[in-house]
């Protein structure tokens, strides 16, 4: 048998194709509005087109393709176009957590709320430039989620996969919405639990970024609930490990790979599985250690204070916990998939994709 081709190289073209037509799309409705909008549109557009390794629609087209879907099929365009949808909920989901987290640069270069607020102070503009960069930011945020409903309604999939894909979109939305609240809600409640992060990951991350994307696939395809089932227990657990990774890159990742300061999640007091790892062996070996944590997450760290913690999260065993769980994890979401109905090749697609997500550096 052949290798089947690697969607991780194989579709972010097609994918950043169809987003290019879809905002060639939106250009007379948004010269049609004029003044500056026309810039800010602009600037999503180049947002979305920046980068990124368009993982969500990567999943849902190999899902789709596990259920049946033909690559070569008169249905293929449009199935794309829908997965590649999954990008504009990802800007909408990224602007608007730099401005909650206060992130200062994504990929490389300034935020969306930091770009306008740059802008507004070189036009010597009125009024804050904090304040105008992230009213700009939610609302463009808010434009690139309508503008996903937009661009799966006019992909051109029939009624009948319309039909079956409304229920899942929806899901997913709520809760990615519900998982980003509970990111927020923990943060300043301080639930330190284990338990709690893992709630996050599982609804902020896993769902819209593995689990969902998979189901939709499947629902184009008309698959069945057996098959269904696998594809979200497959990616519910890699999804988790896909935070995980994050979690670990958060504290340890080199900016010049990740495009952002090494140790933002410390410094924006991130409640991570990593962190909470970190308190529970602290809690329990050495208090001193654990208020140390406590005082310093959430605060404008130095680089010699976060090396610090780096080292005391390592000393603690955190980071090995963090990496046994993402391998347990993996373990149990590939033999899910393994006894699934997906063809042979949507398999092996699917374990370099869990793999490249388990092991990846950015």
């Amino acid at each position: 048998m052949s290798t089947p081709p690697d969607p991780m190289t194989s579709v972010p073209p097609a994918v950043e194709s169809a987003l290019r037509e879809f905002f060639a799309s939106r250009r007379p409705g948004t010269d049609a509005v004029g003044g500056t909008f026309t810039d800010a549109v602009a600037a999503l557009e180049a947002f979305v087109l920046r980068g990124g390794k368009r993982v969500r629609p990567a999943f849902a087209w190999t899902g789709w393709l596990g259920a049946g879907g033909d690559p070569a099929g008169p249905d293929a365009a449009a199935v794309l176009r829908a997965c590649s949808a999954l990008e504009l909920v990802q800007a909408c989901a990224l602007v608007h957590d730099d401005i909650i987290d206060s992130s200062r640069t994504r990929r490389g270069f300034p935020t969306v709320h930091v770009e306008f607020a740059d802008r507004h102070r070189a036009g010597r503009w009125s009024g804050e430039p904090g304040r105008f960069g992230e009213s700009i930011a939610i609302l463009l945020g808010d434009l690139a989620l309508a503008w996903a409903d937009d661009m799966v309604r006019e992909s051109g999939v029939d009624a009948a996969a319309q039909t079956r894909l409304g229920p899942v979109w929806s899901a997913m939305r709520t809760e990615v919405l519900g998982g980003q609240y509970l990111d927020v809600s923990t943060e300043v409640t301080a639930d330190e639990s284990v338990a709690a992060a893992l709630r996050v990951n599982r609804y902020k991350t896993a769902a819209y970024t593995i689990e969902r994307p998979l189901h939709l696939g499947a629902a184009l395809a008309g698959a069945d609930d057996d098959l269904i089932a696998a594809y979200r227990e497959f990616g519910t657990d890699i999804g988790i490990v896909f935070q995980l990774r994050d979690d670990l890159l958060g504290v340890f990742g080199d900016p010049e790979v990740t495009g952002k300061p090494s140790g933002d999640d410390l410094r924006e007091g991130k409640r991570t599985v990593l962190f909470a790892e970190a308190l529970l062996r602290a809690d329990e070996s050495d208090r001193g250690t654990a208020d140390v944590l406590r005082r310093s997450i959430g605060t404008d760290l130095s680089d010699e204070q976060v090396h610090r913690l780096r080292t005391i999260i390592t000393d603690l065993g955190a980071v090995d916990a963090v990496e046994r769980r993402i391998d347990e994890l993996t373990s149990s979401g590939l033999r899910a998939l393994e006894s699934s109905s997906a063809t042979a090749e949507a398999k092996a697609s699917l374990r370099a994709l869990a793999m490249a997500v388990a092991r990846r550096d950015a």
